[in-house]
């Protein structure tokens, strides 16, 4: 054999070990004509905007979720760790200081705290007491209703929060929790970058909102969780309206 065929086979070999290389380093599939969507579900050959399309609808036909992380809302950011379903939620939400737990089942919306969330403010320290550490039912009637029954509602929540804003491109592969990912941005990151799973079902992974207005990470899709009524020992049901505080 002459010198020049063994040279391409020692380069040939050299190359082949250097692509091997990083791609199980680096976690990448683009040496020489290898499909970088090889072993994926094919979403990084859509469009940007079909990606948000099918990211929406496979988010709204999950039966669970669970979404965690921070969001800017009317003045106030609120740190969330929800789990959600299509007749109710559970979870924990932290606000100016403050933690509660959420609970709604069907219509039902329970809240849970200490004694110093009832008193805040200058709060009746009685009421505050008999209050605290139970879950106090919520009348549909009352602000504190319509201002948090949302966090425990799992359409009204994606529908809201899975949207960009401005033009919508593609942005590269990436990783989240492990998982490779396809990212999509609005108006190059202004408006937002949703992450969206590359493997499996599509299912978003990772909202950063427009105007640094908070990041929220998805994860358990379709993940089953209790969802049950509070002992009747732990509930109390306050009347017509709560403490303003």
């Amino acid at each position: 054999m002459s010198v020049t065929p063994r040279r391409r086979i020692r380069r040939a070999a050299l190359v082949g070990a250097a692509c091997a290389l990083v791609v199980t380093g680096a976690g990448l599939t683009g040496c020489g004509s290898e499909d970088p969507d090889a072993g994926t579900n094919g979403l990084g050959k859509l469009p940007a905007d079909k990606i948000q399309a099918k990211a929406r609808t496979t988010a709204q036909a999950a039966d669970t979720v669970r979404l965690h992380g921070t969001v800017e809302a009317g003045g106030n950011r609120y740190t969330l760790d929800m789990r959600l379903k299509t007749d109710g939620g559970t979870g924990s939400v932290a606000a100016q200081g403050t933690t509660f737990g959420l609970l709604r089942v069907g219509e039902q919306l329970f809240l849970k705290a200490d004694s110093g969330f009832w008193s805040h403010d200058g709060g009746d320290a009685t009421a505050a007491g008999k209050l605290a550490d139970k879950y106090v039912k919520v009348p549909q009637s009352d602000p504190v209703y319509k201002k948090f029954s949302g966090f425990t509602d799992k359409d009204v929540l994606l529908g809201g929060l899975l949207t960009l804003h401005g033009t919508v491109q593609t942005d590269g592969r990436h990783e989240q929790a492990g998982v490779r990912t396809i990212r999509i941005t609005g108006d190059e990151g202004d408006g937002g970058s949703l992450d969206v799973s590359l493997e499996g079902t599509p299912y978003p992974l990772r909202l950063v909102r427009a105007g640094s207005a908070g990041t929220l990470d998805f994860s358990d899709w379709n993940k089953d969780f209790a969802l049950e009524q509070p002992p009747k020992d732990d509930t109390l049901d306050y009347g017509k309206q709560l403490p303003t505080s």
